[in-house]
């Protein structure tokens, strides 16, 4: 099944959760390791600050496996299915593990990419405008 992730990264996370991402071990020893990578390479920062994504999840329980390895570094404010699970192959039986290569969000998918920011450039961009943690008048 395919999931609509929104996300707020926990205050003072967003340090090691970018370092996570750029080292490649964001999602290490998961089952779905490579998919947390992808899903920040493709997740949207929005107006109201949330950062939003659709994931592949196997689990009979959204986010089942990956909850634990998000929840590091976000609070998950919504998690909701990407479509109709009707219409999902895997979920009806029709052809397991069908979502790997399934273009059943591409339209979503598509208008997440056309609305906020990029998440990963707009957390860059945060770590690098952060005040400075000097003691006032050093240099």
């Amino acid at each position: 099944m395919r999931y609509l992730v929104r996300a707020r990264v926990k205050r003072g996370c967003e340090q090691s959760l970018l370092k996570a991402i750029e080292d490649g071990t964001l999602g290490r020893g998961s089952v779905a390791e490579g998919e947390y990578l992808r899903n920040m390479q493709q997740a949207r920062l929005c107006q109201d600050e949330t950062a939003r994504w659709v994931e592949v999840c196997y689990c009979p329980t959204p986010l089942q496996e990956e909850r634990d390895y998000w929840e590091q570094y976000f609070e998950l404010t919504r998690v909701q299915d990407a479509h109709d699970r009707r219409n999902c192959r895997d979920q009806n039986g029709a052809e397991p593990w069908a979502c790997g290569n399934c273009d059943c969000t591409e339209r979503l998918e598509r208008k997440l990419e056309a609305s906020g920011k990029p998440f990963l450039e707009s957390l860059r961009h945060a770590m690098i405008n952060l005040p400075s943690r000097r003691a006032p008048g050093k240099d």
